[in-house]
């Protein structure tokens, strides 16, 4: 028996292209059940793989529809080829999409991706739909550090999660805690025991919420909780949360707000405990990239498309930012009528421009993914790529500020 290979580790950009394939995976639609998704464990011998792949295709013979009945048996066949260039898969194992795509008319055409997936593939799949089978790819996908926030003070309590970089409110209760008066004698201590008879039941009420909302998620890591002033303090010590919940909180922060708002602040506060997650990096690089933009005369930064280019071309880029929401082509076109050339990048290539000298339309002769076009010229001057995630509120800005891309430099440039 062939030796267990490691578990292989994606690295960002990998994880980057595998999410954009996959994407791309998503998009296709079958006519009849002409598409077919195979998924490969890595301990499962490829000859095994191969020998079962032949006897579907011997059963596929009997498909009632001609059409379906060829696409189908090409499908299988194109999956057992690219399968002998291996022995044994890969550490995390393969996953096969091959098939026929509609593209109206009645006309379909051949797709195939072969992927190395995130994770390890558990069991061997083999299926044919309409649509490719993607959905054990997007739990590989999925954060898995999840960590529970609570900011809470005696008016008002916020939950929410923090999910790789997201941050998801859950709930928001607002308390019926009495505001203290300044009446003295029995009335004032009267009201003292309703006051605090009322702050017990809200507190005790929120850890019932935190409860519910908490305790059962295996994924978590861990609960952090913030307020202003000691009320934060006071809710952990006086034993609200649930014993086994209560084991988990890493710590108590200071935050002005206990709202929506107060979530994210509390992140923020909280970033020696998080500061190996992706988020505080992501904070932490896009507010270096503002603080040199609002230097003098733009600081060390430089942002969009051509004068990012422009600055990777000189070899002035220390770091490469770019948006995982970023979904651009670098085409080169060309004119089949008088073979005028030219390089656009494009959103969509289904509006391409016609050609300015003889007003024909253009054929594509390549397209590139924009991000990969930017690592490449990275990789040329040893500039560090950082992938920045469209869910954090840095990466929103990245995109809507400064088109996806931006650089912190080495130097200045002219």
């Amino acid at each position: 028996m062939a030796e267990a290979q490691a578990p292989a580790k994606l690295s960002p950009m990998e994880k980057y292209r595998f999410k954009r394939a996959l994407e791309e995976v998503e998009k296709i639609q079958g006519r009849g059940t002409e598409l077919v998704s195979v998924f490969i464990p890595p301990d499962r011998p490829i000859f095994e793989v191969t020998n079962y792949l032949r006897g579907e295709y011997s059963q596929s013979s009997n498909i009632k529809s001609a059409s379906t009945r060829k696409h189908v048996m090409q499908a299988i066949e194109s999956i057992i080829n690219r399968l002998k260039e291996y022995k044994m898969p890969p550490p995390n194992g393969l996953v096969c999409f091959v098939g026929h795509m509609d593209v109206g008319a009645d006309q379909t055409k051949m797709v195939a991706y072969v992927l190395q997936p995130p994770e390890p593939v558990p069991s061997f799949l083999y299926r044919c739909d309409s649509r490719f089978y993607t959905e054990p790819l997007h739990e590989m996908l999925a954060e898995k550090d999840v960590y529970g926030l609570l900011v809470i003070d005696q008016g008002e309590a916020t939950i929410g999660l923090l999910e790789g970089k997201r941050i998801t409110p859950l709930k928001n209760v607002q308390s019926q805690v009495p505001r203290k008066h300044r009446m003295g004698g029995q009335s004032a201590r009267r009201f003292e025991r309703l006051h605090e008879q009322a702050v017990h039941e809200f507190f005790k009420k929120i850890g019932d919420l935190a409860t519910e909302a908490f305790l059962n998620r295996r994924e978590l890591k861990g609960l952090i909780i913030g307020g202003p002033g000691f009320t934060k303090d006071t809710f952990v010590k006086e034993g609200h949360l649930h014993h086994e919940l209560a084991k988990t909180v890493l710590g108590t922060f200071d935050t002005g707000y206990t709202d929506e708002s107060g979530l994210r602040e509390l992140v923020a506060n909280a970033a020696e405990v998080l500061r190996d997650l992706d988020l505080m990096r992501e904070k932490n690089l896009v507010q270096h990239l503002m603080d040199e933009i609002r230097k003098a005369e733009g600081g060390l930064a430089a942002y969009g498309e051509e004068q990012v280019r422009r600055a990777l071309e000189l070899g002035a880029v220390d770091t490469l930012l770019i948006s995982e929401g970023l979904r651009k082509l670098r085409l080169d076109l060309r004119c089949p009528n008088c073979g005028h050339t030219e390089t656009r990048t494009v959103a969509d290539e289904s509006t391409l421009p016609k050609c300015p000298d003889c007003g024909k339309d253009f054929e594509i002769a390549s397209r590139t993914d924009i991000v990969d076009v930017f690592t490449s010229l990275a990789d040329r001057t040893n500039a560090k790529v950082e992938l920045i995630s469209a869910d954090s509120d840095e990466g929103e800005l990245l995109i809507k500020a400064f088109g996806g891309i931006a650089a912190i430099l080495r130097y200045r440039v002219a």
